[in-house]
Formats: C-alpha cells, sequence, structure tokens
C-alpha cells in the first residue's frame, strides 16, 4: 500500500467503516481517478484495498500545518461518523482543515445528522432528490463509472460466450445484491411470466446473497423451479468481471425498492444496454425517457408496470437497439468518472482558498 508523504496531502478522505459499502465503492474508485489527475489525495481508514494513496491516523498530528501550495487542507467526509472527528479537529484543536461532505440521502436528516451538516463548509448532493432534502446551500454531483472498463464488446455474441452463455439468445439481466431492498423478486417474477412466449430469452441475475438473504434467495430458485425454468433464470452468482457480464446483455433490469443512488443504470447503459428502472434513487436522473430515451422508468415495487416495461423492449428490436445507441453516447458524454472527480477538485480547491 503506498503510503503518502503528509505534508503534500491535500485532500484527505476518510472511511470510518470496515464491511463494504456504497460510500466505501465510491472511494475505492474515485481515488485512483483523482490521484491521476495530480489532486494530493490520500485516503484514512480500516475497509480499503491496498492499492490506494493513504496515511496513518498518527499522520493527522501534521494537521495543524498547511499543506504545500494550500492554506488548509480539505477532509472529505461522507458518513456521520466522519464529519464529527474532523469538526472537533477544525474547531476544538484548531487544526488547519475545512470539511466537505458528500450527502446520499434521500430522507429527511435526523437533527444531530443536520447539526452535522450544518458545520460544513461546503456540501455535495450526489442528486437533485437528495439536494432537497439538504437544508444548507449544496453542489448536485452525479457519480460517474469508469466507461473503459464499462464498454460495448466489439461482438455480441462472443461476449456471451466468454460468459459461457447461449449466444443464439437474447438476454435481459439483473445485477446487484440478492435481497428484497433491490426487488431481485420482482426481476424473477417478471421473468416468470414473460419468458414462457418468449423462447428466445434467457434471463440472468448476477449478485450474491449474504447469509441474512440467502433463505431469500432460495425461495427464489424454488419458484424459477416450480415455473420449470431453471435452465432459462440463471443465478450466475457474484463475479470481479461484472463488466464482461454486461456485455452479455440485450436489456437491463433494475428493479430496485430503494436505492442510495444506484450505479447499474450506469454501468449497463456505458455498454449500450438499455435499462427498464424503478423510479428509486439517482435512476429518474441517470435514464433518458421520451423522444431520445435510453430506456424507461417505471414506479417501485409495481411488477405489471416492470412486465410491461420489459415486454415492450423484449418485443421490439429495433427500438431496443436504437436505446442500445443513445445509451452508450449518454452514458459517455454525462457520467465518465473523470468528469465527476474534476468537479471533486475544482470543490475542493474553492473550499481550500
Amino acid at each position: 500500500m503506498p503510503l503518502a508523504d503528509i505534508r503534500k496531502v491535500q485532500v484527505i478522505a476518510p472511511n470510518f467503516k470496515r464491511r463494504l459499502s456504497g460510500v466505501t465503492s465510491t472511494i475505492i474508485q474515485l481515488l485512483p481517478v483523482q490521484s491521476r489527475q495530480g489532486q494530493h489525495i490520500a485516503s484514512l481508514g480500516p475497509g480499503l484495498p491496498g492499492t490506494l494513496p493513504f496515511i496513518r491516523f498518527r499522520d493527522l498530528v501534521h494537521l495543524w500545518s498547511a499543506p504545500a501550495a494550500w492554506p488548509v487542507r480539505v477532509w472529505h467526509a461522507r458518513r456521520n461518523i466522519e464529519m464529527l472527528p474532523a469538526i472537533f479537529m477544525r474547531d476544538v484543536l484548531r487544526m488547519k482543515i475545512r470539511i466537505v461532505f458528500t450527502s446520499a440521502s434521500q430522507r429527511k436528516h435526523s437533527s444531530w445528522t443536520r447539526w452535522l451538516v450544518s458545520k460544513m463548509d461546503a456540501v455535495i448532493a450526489t442528486s437533485a432528490k437528495t439536494s432537497a432534502y439538504l437544508e444548507v446551500p449544496n453542489t448536485v454531483v452525479l457519480h460517474g463509472i469508469d466507461t473503459q472498463r464499462f464498454s460495448p464488446p466489439e461482438e455480441k455474441t462472443a461476449a456471451k460466450r466468454a460468459c459461457g452463455l447461449d449466444d443464439t439468445k437474447k438476454i435481459v439481466g439483473c445485477f446487484g445484491r440478492v435481497r428484497h431492498q433491490k426487488g431481485t423478486d420482482l426481476f424473477v417474477d417478471a421473468m416468470i411470466r414473460l419468458l414462457p412466449s418468449r423462447p428466445d430469452w434467457v434471463a440472468i441475475i448476477a449478485g450474491r446473497a449474504t447469509a441474512q438473504h440467502v433463505a431469500f434467495e432460495n425461495e427464489l430458485k424454488a419458484r424459477v423451479a416450480a415455473a420449470g425454468l431453471v435452465d432459462r433464470i440463471l443465478f450466475v452468482g457474484e463475479h470481479t468481471n461484472i463488466n464482461d457480464w454486461y456485455r452479455a446483455l440485450d436489456l437491463f433490469v433494475a428493479p430496485q425498492r430503494w436505492e442510495g443512488f444506484g450505479l447499474t443504470p450506469l454501468e449497463a447503459m456505458a455498454t449500450a444496454v438499455p435499462v427498464v428502472a424503478t423510479d428509486v434513487g439517482a435512476f429518474p436522473e441517470l435514464v433518458v425517457t421520451g423522444e431520445h430515451e435510453t430506456g424507461e422508468i417505471i414506479a417501485r415495487d409495481d411488477l405489471d408496470a416492470m412486465v410491461s416495461a420489459t415486454a415492450r423492449f423484449m418485443d421490439d428490436e429495433p427500438r431496443r437497439l436504437a436505446a442500445a445507441k443513445r445509451a452508450l453516447a449518454h452514458a459517455g458524454q454525462n457520467f465518465n468518472i473523470e468528469g465527476e472527480a474534476e468537479t471533486l477538485g475544482r470543490i475542493y480547491a474553492a473550499t481550500a482558498s
């Protein structure tokens, strides 16, 4: 793990939660890009891979001094447990830091969180919906993705074969943790209704069921077996090369009942796959509907709407292919992680000045 020189570090990205979460994933994806752009940033805390630049807790004593080229350092918090110590360091210990907080919450904050947020020097919201719940001035910065990693295959049938899938079939996918919150059961039930009359389609579910959700996954598999669709609704598990699985898809469904932000529609669109997504998280801000559609947005927890929207894409290949082409351009132009990192860099510099 590369130990950063604290004297040069201008931005600290703390991660005070060991368990992998969306926040942790954001830090893991952003820091290498920010470093490549010349931002002097380092992580702090457990649960991060050894490839990220980091500082040690004992290095925090240097926060009484300014870093090279900036009058103060920026502490980029993403959780309450990362805001509180920063407030203490800045206001009680008088360390030379300013605090940026990113909020992904799409509900009214507790009074404790509102107090913490009120003490920030700058606040970022990950979507317009999140921004509406904040009571302080904020800047909306939508997440981006690595559009080089998530990119279309040269040849779709070869991409299907590479994943061990039947290259003569069209494939609709649902990726993410297998659990009720993610709507995996809605996807399974939709496929049980759709696939019998569409023999040229197969469905895949990629993702892991953690221990407390294994019974949920097993019940879904039992439903599939009872419907006689074991060979057409496939549970393929968790994969580190998930980008290769996106390349095998012809259509993607994001059936979540709740989501903080949700990157899967972006990952699908960047791979030239149109999307049917529920109206949760940032999905309505990611997917274009109407004349220049990249997909459809449906009501959450509405199985009939999911079946209808998915069927319309399954049964209309020209529409599906046109939406796929627009999805690729939309993701590349608006949601490249390089752009997200650049925007954050400007916010850091303005906050530190």
